[in-house]
């Protein structure tokens, strides 16, 4: 990747609509669109002062192609640290690729995926989970998601990570100090006051962790297994959450044979739902094949939903459905509650520590369901304004850096030497400036931004 090179990407995304976006970075962007923008009162786009804007025409070899807007902004300020330029033209595929084209025609050459945030990682504008919370934004699935990406892209994990290496740099410098320069009259290791700012970062870093689990929620979603026995209304709850029908609801047993997907909201969570086969023992290979998906997909399911006729007897193959969801995270939904119920809900409370009564057919139970969930996963305690680990790159950083501290806490406890100590210590910064991107190798820098679409 030439870092010199004026780079071009449409930023927009590629469809009709009101507007679309060529951007433009690099040392020569003013010269690109010099020749390809006049603007109306006839000022070269690299005599405009940063932050403005003007109306103008974008032309290529073949003539005017559209009227248009452009944006200036000069390095370094500017989103990727260089000068940049932004136009602007109406929303149609032909038009924003000929712009586009037009721009390398005159120099530039097309942008790969998240180079323009790579670029401003690589000029001071962003630190690597920054530039990693640009991404989560533009991926943001609902409110609480956006909000936590936005709350790492002002630099909240930056700053808590920062401040708990900052406190490690200081001990490990004073550490090196004493241990290389024995002569000199430097201030004695305190072993207490070192061995509680470890323990200090350390609870520091494992809250930190602590966040992980319900942000990946928050971000991604969960992927949710629909499952029970035929006819007991599992699509009829999948049509419920989805808000369409998107299953076959039919009186006769058997009807879904394959898995059926389909994400949904469910007030700020996001299900990842799968309709699945009838579970029951069959002849039938086709439906036995539809069988053993079911079973695989509850398996591998962050959540099943396990649902039951609530207005017949237990059966075998309701037992059946108990014993699958056993040691899984499950919530067994008693369905068909507008109807006499016969179903022994002693049993069911005794296989699942979360039941709820419902009438997926009278659109009942959506809002107990979600605050079911919203329990289990612990998401009420969710704070999007506070600094949490975002991806598995940033848990497993933070996790290295702990374990780090506490080998350094069990070989100062231990009176191992203090060269020792100052070893973990040193790799535990290491681990944290990798987390942050200070100290990051190519290949996880490449990682990064691989997952970014190329307009940004």
């Amino acid at each position: 990747m030439d870092g010199n090179a004026v780079i071009a990407a449409i930023s927009t995304p590629l469809g009709v609509g009101g507007i679309g976006v060529v951007r433009i970075s690099g040392d020569g962007a003013f010269a690109v669109a010099d020749r390809m923008v006049r603007t109306a009162k006839k000022i070269p786009v690299s005599q405009m002062p940063g932050y403005t804007c003007a109306y103008g025409r974008a032309c290529d070899r073949l003539g005017e192609i559209d009227e248009v807007i452009v944006t200036v902004f000069h390095a370094p300020h500017s989103f990727t640290g260089e000068d940049v330029v932004e136009i602007a033209s109406h929303g149609g595929v032909y038009l924003v690729n000929r712009i586009l084209r037009a721009a390398y025609e005159c120099g530039a050459r097309p942008a790969e995926a998240g180079e323009f945030t790579r670029r401003a990682f690589l000029n001071g504008k962003l630190d690597l989970t920054r530039a990693e919370a640009v991404g989560d934004l533009i991926a943001a699935q609902g409110r609480q998601a956006a909000r936590a990406a936005l709350t790492a892209r002002d630099g909240a994990l930056y700053q808590r990570i920062e401040k708990i290496t900052g406190k490690l740099v200081a001990q490990a410098g004073h550490l090196a100090a004493w241990i290389d320069y024995p002569e000199e009259e430097i201030v004695e290791v305190d072993a207490a006051d070192l061995a509680e700012t470890l323990r200090e970062c350390e609870r520091d870093l494992r809250k930190l962790l602590a966040t992980y689990d319900a942000g990946k929620v928050i971000r991604e979603g969960i992927e949710v297994a629909i499952v029970g026995r035929p006819n007991v209304g599992k699509s009829t709850l999948m049509n419920l959450l989805a808000g369409y029908q998107r299953s076959i609801v039919s009186e006769q047993a058997g009807t879904t044979r394959d898995v059926v997907s389909d994400s949904v909201r469910l007030g700020e969570i996001v299900l990842h739902l799968s309709d699945t086969a009838g579970i029951r023992a069959s002849d039938d290979p086709i439906e036995q094949a539809g069988v053993e998906l079911a079973v695989d997909r509850l398996q591998r399911a962050q959540l099943v939903l396990a649902v039951f006729d609530g207005s017949e007897a237990l059966s075998d193959d309701d037992r059946r459905v108990i014993a699958a969801c056993k040691g899984i995270p499950a919530i067994a939904l008693v369905n068909k509650n507008d109807l006499e119920q016969r179903l022994d809900l002693g049993v069911i409370q005794d296989g699942f520590a979360h039941v709820l009564q419902i009438s997926a057919k009278q659109a009942d139970g959506a809002q107990q369901l979600e605050e079911r969930i919203t329990e289990l996963f612990a998401l009420g305690k969710f704070d999007p304004s506070a600094a949490i680990l975002a991806n598995e790159r940033q848990r497993a950083g933070a996790l290295a850096a702990v374990e780090e501290l506490a080998e350094a806490i069990c070989a100062l406890e231990s009176g191992v030497s203090y060269d020792a100590v100052c070893v973990c210590i040193e790799n535990s910064i290491d681990a944290l400036l990798t987390l942050t991107g200070k100290r990051a190798s190519q290949e996880v820098v490449d990682q990064v931004f691989s997952k970014f679409c190329v307009g940004k």
